[in-house]
């Protein structure tokens, strides 16, 4: 394995300095100027957002459900020896 001299530092100093922690009100002002950065949805755009997702939940729903009643139909042939009685 090599060393890279982002992780090895020389025990002389001379590699980069370690960063600072940054204190909590500096980092709760960054989060505020970060979330002011942000494009949020229109109304009109979340409501689209919304039905799109839940539509291809639905769609998803019944495609998980069609293959769990194939394979347990499936299972259950195999397994009782194909008799339905």
């Amino acid at each position: 394995m090599s060393d890279s001299s982002a992780v090895r530092r020389d025990k002389k100093g001379g590699g980069p300095e370690p960063e600072k922690r940054t204190s909590l009100p500096t980092f709760y002002r960054q989060v505020v100027a970060e979330l002011r950065k942000v494009v949020w949805p229109t109304q009109e755009q979340l409501v689209t957002y919304f039905f799109v997702v839940m539509i291809f939940v639905i769609v998803m729903i019944g495609i998980v459900s069609a293959l769990d009643l194939g394979f347990g139909k499936l299972a259950f042939a195999i397994f009782t020896g194909g008799s339905d009685t």
